[in-house]
């Protein structure tokens, strides 16, 4: 016999079923609340709210557990190359070896960017943001690709966005430099081939560094899904009204954009900096957090709002930035402030007692910072990593043939008033 949940409003019970999932989490279904009842549930920011049945990513935050598709994220990220995770993430299943190079393959021919895109580019600032050119061009590939309004050949669509997204993320790079773009080369495997676009000149040869490719393939790995979070719903959101593939993209990278989100490890770095500039004593901006409420000054990069207990992301990049920081042998005071901070946030009690631990955004900005990326290119890399577990989310949520998404509100504006005419106003 199926569960319920009881509920009594003004004198009268309602029953609700109870769902359970695969990792036994429980749910009240309340898709007939408001027929039953009259009554609609508020929760601000959704954070209790489940708006749909996913088998793509379970998060764990209590126990700091993340997986794609049943495998743990410390095995994707120590065994697999982004381009399985992807595959996996999208279709389900992680790649056989034909899977996987029929899929490489067809993301590498299609690398190329119309340039007739190259003309709505160049009508952007030389200062534009980054995220700002990245969510325009990728909503205008819909009037280039117009098929994907009629949901055919979606698997082409992925293909086309998964390989020139990157293409197009070097664009604002090479321009705020003044260098010339880079074609994207076919012979260069994905990583690889995006750091060519992004570093190479056409005066000298540009060699990958294999330790920064793998801790960018770690990096996007670890980016790539993470549930119903802010971007991936509003994705989910838009498509929901049948909107295409490229518009509904275009909607989570403007939702990443955001500070709060995407922009993160670029707060993380722009505090690094404010912290220099005021001296670069780690200890005195340590007291500074620990009494915020009085100064004022805020540590990000610490602590998390879905895992309770340590990011799981974070234990694994944090490698890869001890690698990167080794291998390059960078000098930098911005990054021994930031491995000051570190020592001090693994030890300290106040910041252990409340679990306040480095977070992924804490050393990808590291990462980042160390190889010569621009602040405002974080948020592109991240969008890069996370386009995967959008496009699993769409497909998905086309699948299952969700319906439209429809909120709902409490109104408290003000009641019926009397039309005045402009002069009794």
């Amino acid at each position: 016999m199926a569960s319920t949940a009881e509920l009594t409003v003004d004198g009268k019970s309602y029953s609700f079923p109870t769902l359970e999932g695969s990792e036994h989490e429980k749910a009240v279904d309340i898709s007939n609340l408001r027929d039953q009842t009259g009554y609609v549930t508020l929760d601000r920011g959704y954070k209790n709210t489940g708006a749909t049945q996913s088998a793509i990513t379970f998060l764990d935050g209590e126990e700091g557990i993340l997986r794609y598709r049943g495998y743990s994220i410390e095995d994707l990220a120590s065994k697999a190359s982004f381009l399985e995770v992807s595959y996996l993430l999208i279709y389900g299943e992680l790649p056989t070896q034909e899977q996987f190079e029929t899929f490489s393959n067809d993301i590498r021919h299609h690398t190329l960017v119309n340039e007739d895109m190259r003309k709505i580019f160049d009508g952007f600032p030389v200062n534009a943001h980054p995220m700002c050119v990245l969510g325009s061009l990728v909503n205008a590939m819909s009037a280039f690709y117009p098929d994907s309004q009629d949901g055919k050949n979606t698997d082409l669509h992925i293909t086309r966005l998964m390989a020139k997204l990157p293409t197009i993320a070097t664009w604002s790079y090479k321009r705020v430099l003044g260098h010339p773009t880079n074609y994207p080369k076919n012979g260069l495997d994905y990583i690889p081939n995006f750091l060519n676009m992004m570093f190479a000149l056409p005066v000298e040869n540009y060699k990958v560094d294999p330790v920064v490719a793998e801790a960018l393939n770690v990096l996007l790995i670890l980016h790539a899904d993470h549930e119903q979070n802010c971007s991936t719903s509003t994705v989910r959101l838009v498509g929901s009204s049948q909107a295409n593939l490229y518009s509904s993209i275009a909607a989570g990278i403007n939702a990443l954009w955001g500070p709060l989100h995407g922009g993160a490890n670029q707060e993380v770095i722009e505090m690094l900096e404010e912290i220099k500039e005021g001296g670069g004593d780690v200890a005195k901006y340590i007291d500074m957090a620990k009494n915020a409420k009085t100064t004022g000054f805020r540590l990000f990069g610490f602590g998390h709002r879905v895992y309770k207990n340590f990011d799981p992301r974070a234990k694994i990049i944090k490698k890869a930035a001890d690698d990167v920081l080794s291998k390059l042998g960078v000098n930098d005071p911005v990054l021994e402030i930031a491995k000051g901070l570190e020592e001090a946030a693994l030890n300290d009690p106040y910041f252990v007692q409340r679990k306040l631990y480095p977070n992924v955004d804490f050393y990808s900005g590291i990462i980042y910072r160390a190889l010569g990326i621009p602040t405002n290119m974080f948020t592109v890399l991240f969008a890069i990593g996370r386009l995967p577990g959008w496009i699993a989310q769409w497909k998905e949520m086309r699948e299952q043939k969700e319906p439209i998404g429809r909120p709902r509100q409490i109104y408290t504006g003000s009641n019926l008033r009397e039309f005045k005419a402009i002069g009794e106003r």
